[in-house]
């Protein structure tokens, strides 16, 4: 368990949060908060669509966060917690002694997911009040789920005196998600919410699940992500049709994930293999191999290599992937016009693809003239508003209780 830093941009962040959650929950229901807690959604810098290949990805948590702030609740019913978001502007109650099952409001299936989890490891939780407050963005990739669901967890963890692994609370989170909210999601998301740190990436190994904290501590560089502001909407299971078309290319090439095979390989077999199956497996190999070698890159300080596996990332599940719109395209051309004489390293795509969000490298003198001229040109080419922002590698799930110890 690190020590937190209250001055680092990513606390003092989420203590802006608190305060207000801290005031939300004195508003609405009448009481001080006793426990107060956050968690950060992420962003992928490099490594997409390789996690159900059995591969690497490179997340770090952005500087936008879920926070929670709780009461003991003092008054009958004595077996149930109240929960107000403040997104949706709504009050849910969980029952915590009776059998949890998926209900049809979506935001409260993540909590109660968490919560079930909890009761399952034997865990006694007593009622409570809460207040769900968060500037993560939703619908843009970035993982607002798996923000609520580590803060609802780090929560549970801080009324009920217990604590989880790391791992273990990750693994119930992603848990919570695939039973309560029913999305099969990969273990990026929760990983990255529990575990990243402030200057430090996420090198994790989809199969193994073990990670690496990779460091980031060039002042001079920042992320800057993108929305696009547009989600395209696709017909025919396009995420179950990849996933089954790397799964036919491994089985031709006899491996258990095409995180096991090499270029050298699938070249080998291309008479044997479908053609969509051959880009779909070029990709994910290729994309495995540029993570590690950004990760290393990123050891040695080398940016322009980290920039240029960016674009080849983006290249890559722009042609053989084929996840990649339009406005995407549009985004990482811009940044790419604007070059490393504009300060910018480098640009891709990032999350599952058809819509949301890329994520840059930019020089952080060059970042306020990048943000307007990728707006302008953007807004130009399609008439769409984008969201974009700033942000640095951030700290993880925090307790941020009075009197806390430390990083949840």
């Amino acid at each position: 368990m690190s020590q937190l830093d209250h001055r680092s941009p990513s606390c003092i962040a989420a203590n802006v949060l608190a305060g207000q959650s801290r005031e939300m929950l004195q508003r609405h229901f009448n009481c001080s908060a006793r426990w107060v807690v956050a968690a950060p959604g992420r962003v992928n810098l490099i490594g997409e669509h390789t996690d159900y290949n059995g591969g690497f990805v490179l997340p770090m948590a952005i500087d936008r966060y879920t926070v929670i702030a709780a009461a003991p609740a003092e008054f009958p019913p004595a077996d149930s917690a109240e929960v107000f978001s403040t997104e949706v502007g709504a009050c849910s109650r969980i029952r915590l002694n009776e059998p949890m099952e998926r209900g049809n409001v979506s935001w409260v299936n993540y909590v109660q997911g968490v919560v079930a989890g909890c009761v399952r490891q034997g865990w006694s939780v007593p009622p409570f009040r809460a207040v769900i407050h968060s500037n993560v963005p939703l619908g843009g990739g970035l993982s607002s789920s798996a923000a609520l669901e580590v803060a609802t967890a780090t929560l549970l963890e801080a009324i009920s005196g217990k604590s989880l692994s790391l791992v273990d609370k990750a693994l119930l989170c992603q848990k919570a998600e695939h039973t309560f909210a029913g999305v099969p999601c990969g273990i990026m998301d929760q990983f990255s919410s529990a575990m990243c740190e402030a200057h430090r990436l996420l090198l994790l190994d989809c199969r193994s699940q073990e990670f690496e904290l990779v460091p980031f501590t060039d002042p001079d560089v920042q992320v800057v992500i993108a929305n696009s502001n547009v989600k395209h909407e696709l017909t025919g299971g396009e995420y179950a049709r990849r996933r089954s078309e790397c799964e036919q290319a491994a089985g031709v090439l006899g491996v258990p994930f095409l995180r096991d095979a090499s270029l050298a390989q699938l070249e080998s077999a291309r008479d044997r293999l479908d053609p969509v199956a051959f880009v779909r497996a070029r990709h994910v190999i290729s994309e495995i191999d540029r993570t590690v070698a950004a990760a290393q890159s990123l050891r040695a300080g080398d940016w322009k290599t980290v920039g240029e596996l960016m674009y080849a990332s983006h290249a890559s599940l722009r042609d053989d992937y084929e996840v990649s719109c339009a406005e995407l395209d549009l985004l990482v051309e811009i940044a790419r016009s604007i070059g490393l004489d504009g300060g910018v390293i480098g640009s891709r795509m990032t999350g599952g693809g058809f819509g949301g969000c890329t994520v840059s490298l930019v020089r952080a003198q060059a970042v306020p003239h990048f943000i307007s001229e990728l707006t302008r040109q953007y807004r130009q080419g399609t008439s769409i508003e984008p969201t974009v922002f700033a942000t640095q590698p951030s700290q993880g799930a925090m307790n941020l209780s009075d009197h806390a110890p430390g990083v949840a």
